[in-house]
């Protein structure tokens, strides 16, 4: 029998572990589906500053979920339906943290603010910062913005230590009149700035690391059990009582006074709905019986749009001896939308492309929309058996309003694409598509690395085979030209290759008890039953202008707090 059984050792269960253990008359289980990550064996690719080999490692990921992200149509059943996307989403000790960028920024002031005035009473902006600065240990800078005593270290890269790319980029920031911003986590303002990162002397710090250290681990009262699937929600009457799941394959149950789940925007909705909370009607349809029909759960699914515009790299500009972090300089810019608040684009300036021979010789300027409005996505089961994949529809660009400014931002990014100090150091620039044949080359394997070397030889030979090989092996359907001169073809462009950047969020919103679509109170408590929370992001209001680890530590903090 446990005090709190927390289902899902990514971020947020990281922190809810190591918080709720602190005190010892608390009797904590945390369930983790993937692999450990045990303290000083970490495995290299989790480990090293570099995210893309493990990103783009199967041993980390939920390799059966795919996801579709363009538009679906339910109007028109007819209609040919999207095609599925491999998603990476991380199943090892971390979570996201474990495999993805390191990026460690918060949003805007106006986001919480806005999730304050959409119901989540208590998380306007004055109230998550101190949260947001017990997360994190600031390496850099202190001051009423930073944390120096969280544990997870933050830093950045000064400008003298980047790549001759991401100094170009900065350069051409800079003659786009955008002004330079020490502080990318100081004041929300416009400007091109080094990237925050989780990161320390050259390697990731995980949320497993930073909250999930030696000595946590030696609380005789907190179990980290890995290897760990949950199967099912054990309910009596309205009250969760524990859960059921598969240990190295082997069926047990576990009783628990309280239930979290902390599994992300995809599983966490699942495992409510396959539990019978969920709308009435979808319940019908799969044959699961009711336990409390909540309407929010799986809707309104969010991630933040993006599109990439890519070059190749010269020699002597791609990355050098100072780090292995290829993502060095970002810019926040704003849109001019009407109504749109200030500093709702984001671009990152990525020095390398992917782990492999080629991947370092190609460039990108990643736009995304970050404030985006569009709220249609849904997770849905397409089986009540837990080992099945939900249906996931993110419905990237279903607002008008992220579409247009997708579309500008491409043209923002060519902008500096073109610039001088861009164009001396990069070559060849195209509208770059996260394809599944980009997907198939960036899997970590022997046959990738030799093709790769082979094909990277090639491309720097004579500019006249490099053009070759990039307009036939790695532009797919459109040119650089065609989608600068013809408003329909870059419209179609970002129709068909607007992906998410990994941030799932919202599928379980926090809100008022009379909000139809609320799913959880402001403490993380599913309406309508007992012993039960949901912790992660699927409980945001709305997607924030920030990549989502940061306020998903954030999150899981604060409700720690309220929980104990």
């Amino acid at each position: 029998m446990y005090d709190f059984i927390i289902v899902g050792g990514g971020s947020a269960g990281s922190v809810l572990a190591h918080r709720l253990s602190a005190g010892s008359a608390n009797k904590v289980l945390l369930c983790e589906a993937g692999q450990d990550t045990p303290p000083g064996n970490e495995p290299p690719e989790i480990r090293d500053s570099y995210s893309g080999m493990a990103y783009f490692d199967p041993r980390f990921h939920w390799t059966e979920l795919k996801v579709t992200t363009q538009i679906v149509s339910h109007n028109n059943p007819e209609a040919d339906r999207p095609p599925l996307r491999k998603y990476e989403q991380a199943r090892v000790l971390g979570g996201g943290s474990s495999i993805n960028g390191q990026m460690a920024n918060r949003g805007a002031p106006t986001d919480y603010d806005e999730w304050e005035a959409r119901g989540a009473s208590g998380w306007s902006w004055k109230d998550v910062l101190p949260y947001f600065r017990k997360v994190e240990r600031d390496l850099d800078f202190d001051g009423p913005f930073h944390g120096k005593d969280g544990r997870i270290p933050v830093r950045r890269i000064p400008p003298e230590h980047w790549t001759r790319l991401a100094q170009a980029a900065g350069e051409a920031c800079k003659l786009a009149g955008y002004a330079f911003v020490p502080d990318q986590n100081g004041e929300f303002v416009e400007g091109y700035f080094p990237v925050t990162h989780s990161n320390q002397s050259e390697q990731r710090v995980s949320a497993a690391m930073g909250y999930l250290d030696r000595d946590t681990r030696k609380r005789a009262n907190l179990t980290i059990s890995t290897d760990t699937q949950v199967k099912e929600l054990l309910f009596e009457g309205t009250r969760c009582i524990g859960v059921r799941a598969l240990v190295a394959g082997q069926e047990q149950e576990f009783l628990g006074r309280e239930v979290v789940l902390s599994c992300g925007a995809i599983h966490s909705p699942a495992h409510l709905l396959r539990a019978g909370i969920g709308p009435v009607g979808h319940l019908k349809d799969m044959g699961i019986p009711i336990v409390m029909g909540l309407e929010g759960v799986g809707q309104r699914l969010m991630d933040h749009p993006s599109i990439a515009l890519s070059s190749f790299i010269h020699r002597g500009a791609r990355m050098n001896e100072h780090t292995r972090r290829h993502v060095q300089v970002g810019l926040r810019y704003s849109s001019g939308l009407p109504g749109v608040p200030m500093g709702d684009m984001f671009v990152v300036v990525l020095s390398k492309s992917a782990w492999h021979a080629v991947g370092e010789q190609i460039g990108s300027l990643l736009t995304f929309v970050n404030k985006t409005y569009s709220e249609t996505g849904q997770v849905k089961l397409a089986s009540r058996d837990p080992r099945k994949e939900p249906i996931v529809e993110f419905n990237l660009l279903s607002d008008r309003r992220d579409l247009e400014r997708l579309m500008s931002g491409f043209r923002k990014a060519a902008g500096l694409q073109i610039s001088a100090p861009m164009k001396a150091v990069t070559d060849k620039p195209f509208p770059a598509s996260y394809s599944d044949r980009v997907r198939k080359i960036g899997v970590v394997n022997t046959r990738n690395k030799v093709l790769t070397k082979i094909a990277a030889t090639m491309m720097d030979g004579p500019a006249a085979l490099r053009h070759y090989m990039i307009d036939n092996f790695v532009v797919e359907g459109f040119t650089f030209d065609q989608v600068m001169n013809d408003d329909e073809a870059l419209e179609a462009f970002v129709r068909k290759a607007a992906i998410g950047v990994w941030h799932a969020s919202c599928s379980c919103r926090m809100g008022r008890p009379d909000d139809p679509m609320a799913v959880v109170d402001t403490q993380g408590r599913v309406k309508g039953v007992q012993g039960l929370r949901v912790v992660d992001a699927s409980i945001f209001p709305v997607v924030p202008c920030a990549n989502t680890n940061f306020p998903t530590l954030m999150t899981a903090e604060k409700i720690a707090e309220t929980m104990l």
